[in-house]
């Protein structure tokens, strides 16, 4: 069964709030595992185990969250860089853009390397249903894609 990981790093709760909405529209896929961690819970073992990973982080003063990249500090030598090929995509909570995270992000990731299966949803401001509803979609939709082996 393939397996695809939820990493996401809170402080005000928005950042959880769309990770969790991610993780039911990921579930309703039976036929992919889903695991949902923090990311200061979530280490290199998390990251070799599954078939795909999706972020979600908070932008904080227009950069990646603390705790997204000492997840990333946490797990790069441990994964072997350049030798765990996964697919990825990307949810930033933000109060501006959101580009300084995703731009980070990217960057980071390359040394794994993961590779992006979609471009990042950029939910501005506190999430409402609507963002929380794009976020389930984008859940269900990368467990869909595993599943059929799409990605």
């Amino acid at each position: 069964m393939k397996e695809l990981l939820i990493v996401y790093h809170t402080q005000s709760g928005s950042s959880q709030r769309l990770a969790e909405a991610a993780y039911a529209g990921a579930v309703a896929e039976k036929e992919i595992k889903v695991r949902l961690l923090r990311a200061m819970e979530a280490g290199s073992s998390d990251l070799q185990a599954c078939d795909g990973v999706l972020f979600v982080t908070p932008e904080n003063f227009g950069y990646l969250s603390g705790g997204m990249k000492d997840f990333f500090d946490r797990t790069y030598y441990p994964c072997d860089p350049g030798s765990l090929a996964r697919p990825y995509m990307l949810i930033v909570s933000c109060g501006n853009d959101g580009s300084g995270a995703v731009r980070q992000l990217e960057r980071i990731v390359k040394g794994y390397p993961l590779k992006a299966v979609a471009e990042p949803l950029i939910v501005r401001g506190e999430p409402q249903g609507e963002d929380l509803e794009s976020a389930g979609e984008l859940g269900l939709s990368f467990a869909a894609g595993l599943g059929m082996g799409i990605f």
